[in-house]
Parts: structure tokens; sequence; C-alpha cells
């Protein structure tokens, strides 16, 4: 059986913050029953009360069950998601009138005589009924339709409270004060859903970002292998025409014109073989510089020490330990949640190591240790070089991983 904070650790962030916004929506609805027993508590023990607070109590624990049902509809609506969140709005509205009704009712009448004025302990129920009750509604309908419903709610209510004996003065501040607790707990409940979607739209926003860049990428290679093919292609197909009309006319020339559209040929395969190494190619430098960019752009510290003799490793190896580097900064920016990554390399024993380590890695399986392509890929570029990748026991929620290169002499 897995542990919370395992599971909580599964989580990404938009999940994690989803689930924190959600629960203190949840504890609205739980802050429902304390009030409605307090409220019940003082009039409990006096005569003829028993049945206005047996119904207080009943209201109280059913409206707060409906309470968990409408925030979660509620929310899930405002998150965009597929519910039925009007049904149950209905019918929490529903229950705050109709048990609001039933409290005043039933519980004693109101003794304007004396002073200070006396009222029930079933007004008190009412309110409590009224400012956790309305909440979901804000959440789950836009503000207009919300202060049309609180307003109607109100009025609703305000005959049962003359009828246990308030006045109308008294009434009307009663329930304009609730009326202001309604919208103040409605629109900090709503402001909950809103911080919940805005976690959501960010994270949406991250993740095209990566596909744009990724269609950047092929974009530019595309262009590049477009500029280079282009010119030669046509070229060829021209020369190609020429000839065919030279050979059928039985001249010399035809052979020479097919000599040319050959050693075209030729040179389109080192410029293609030219632009695909370029573009495989990685350059230490730039991807130190650029990893740097992209773990501050998403607001990872990074700190990069390549020492002072990486200008004087070899080419290929520089070329290598540039592809890890990049791979290593996507597995820290798909596979975490970090807040500080270091990369740093120095010589060993006549091995360049390359050395990468990040926090916020969750308590899952890592790509190395699920057969991910990423890190295969780089073994097998490095086992080209006669190199090694490792992936060394770390503090817990800590990723290392080691790259090593022999040098040559």
């Amino acid at each position: 059986m897995r542990s919370p904070l395992r599971n909580w650790r599964r989580l990404s962030k938009p999940q994690r913050t989803e689930f924190y916004l959600r629960w203190c929506l949840y504890l609205m609805a739980l802050f429902l029953p304390p009030g409605v027993l307090f409220a019940a508590g003082t009039g409990a023990g006096e005569t003829g009360n028993d049945s206005a607070v047996r119904a207080s109590l009943l209201i109280g624990l059913a409206l707060t069950l409906v309470l968990l049902r409408t925030y979660r509809l509620a929310l899930d609506h405002y998150l965009r998601r597929p519910t039925d969140h009007r049904r149950w709005i209905a019918l929490t509205v529903g229950l705050i009138v109709a048990g609001s009704w039933a409290v005043l009712l039933l519980g004693p009448s109101a003794d304007m005589t004396t002073t200070p004025v006396r009222f029930p302990f079933t007004v008190l129920v009412t309110g409590y009924l009224l400012c956790f009750g309305f909440s979901p509604v804000c959440v789950g309908l836009k503000p207009g339709w919300s202060a049309l419903i609180g307003l109607g709610v109100v009025l609703a209510v305000s005959p049962a409270m003359v009828l246990t004996g308030v006045d109308g003065a008294t009434t009307t501040g009663f329930l304009l004060v609730m009326a202001l607790a309604m919208a103040f707990l409605g629109a900090s409940c709503r402001s909950f859903a809103w911080l919940t979607s805005i976690v959501w739209e960010l994270d949406t926003a991250r993740e095209a970002q990566s596909r744009l860049a990724v269609a950047e990428e092929r974009l530019r290679f595309s262009r590049d292998l477009h500029d280079v093919m282009g010119r030669n292609l046509t070229t060829i197909a021209l020369k190609s025409e020429l000839a065919v009309q030279l050979a059928k006319r039985g001249r010399p020339e035809a052979a020479e014109q097919m000599a040319e559209v050959q050693k075209i040929a030729q040179e389109s395969q080192r410029e293609v073989r030219d632009v695909i190494r370029g573009y495989r190619t990685a350059d230490l430098h730039a991807e130190a510089i650029g990893a740097r960019a992209v773990l501050r752009s998403a607001d990872i510290a990074c700190e990069i020490d390549l020492g002072e003799e990486a200008d004087g490793l070899p080419q290929p190896v520089q070329s290598v330990l540039g592809w890890v580097i990049r791979e290593a900064t996507t597995n820290v920016l798909r596979h975490s949640e970090a807040a500080h990554c270091l990369i740093r390399l120095r010589r060993e024993d006549g091995r360049a190591v390359l050395e990468l380590e990040n926090d916020g890695v969750p308590t899952v399986p890592l790509p190395s240790q699920g057969g991910g392509t990423g890190l295969r890929g780089l073994r097998e570029r490095l086992a080209a070089h006669d190199g090694e990748l490792s992936v060394p026991t770390a503090a817990p929620g800590t990723f290392r991983m080691l790259a090593t290169v022999p040098l040559p002499g």
C-alpha cells in the first residue's frame, strides 16, 4: 500500500496546486457542522426546542454532504470539465431555503420586548446555512447569476424570519449582513477556482512552448536542407533534360552533360552530409549556455563549471559531452520539479568526467531505470567513443549522472 506522501510526490505541480485549493473549498463545507452544532447548543435544554435542535443538526449534516459534492462539480465546471453541476447547485439552493424555513418555524419565537432583544438560536443557525452554503454557487455560476440567486435566497428566507417574531428592520439588517458575508465567502471560493485555472493554463502554455520549439527546429532543418538541395536538384533536372535531347540527336555533348550531372549529385551528397553533421553535432560551450538559459527560464537555478581545460578537449569529446548536456537538460525539465541543477566537467585519471545533478526528483522510477530512449541513446553515443554513462546512488529526491570519456594520450 502506497503512503500518502509517496502519492503526493507522484503529482505534478499543477496537480498539487489543484489538490490543495480543492481541499480549501472542501474545508468551507466542513466548517458548517461545527457552527450549526454551536448554535444549536445554545438552544438545547430549553423547553420546546428539542425538535428545532434536531432539525438544525440534521439539516446542517445533510447540507454539508451536499456541499462537498457541489464544490467538486462546481470546480470541475470552472476548469471546463464535463459535469452536471447545475442540478447540484439547484439542490444546494433549495436545501438552504427549505432548511432555513424549517429551522425558523420549528424554533422558538423572538422576544422583542426585552433589552437587549432576545433572538432564537434558529436565527444563528440560519446565518450559518446562508454563509457557508452559498459559496459553491459562486464557483459554479457566473458572478451575475450568482448575485441574482443570492438575492433571491435572502428574499426567500426573510418571510420566515418575520414569522418568528423578528421585526422588519431587524430582519433587513440581519439579512444585509448575511448577504455581505455570502458575497465575501463566495468571492474567496471563486478566487481559489481562478488560481487553479491559472496554474493549469500556465502548464498548458509551457507544453505548447516546448512543442513550438521542436517545430521551429524542424522548420530550421527543412529550410537549410531546401536551401542546399533546391538549386542543385533544379540544375540536375535541367542538365538531365538537356542530355536527353542531345542523346536523341546523337550529339557527343550528352556524355559531358551527364558527367556534370554526376558531379553535381556527388556535390549535393557532400553538402547534405555537412548539413546533417552540423545539425547532429553539439558544441560543448553552446550547449552549456543554452542549458543555463533554458533552465533559468523555468525558474531553475543552474550552476555550470566546465573548468579551464574544456577548450583543450578533442572536438569529438566536446561534441559527445555537449549531447549529454542537451539530453540531461531535457530530462530535468520533463522528469523532475527541480529548483537547482549542477553541471560540472573535470579531468580524472586520463578521462573527461561530466557530472550532472539536480533535485526535485519524484519517488517514481527514473527514465534510466525504466528503459528510457534518451539515456539509452546517450550510452550508445558514449560507447562509440569508449565512454560510459552511469547513474550512481544519490540522496533522496536527487538525480545524479556521470558521463566519462577517455582522452587520447
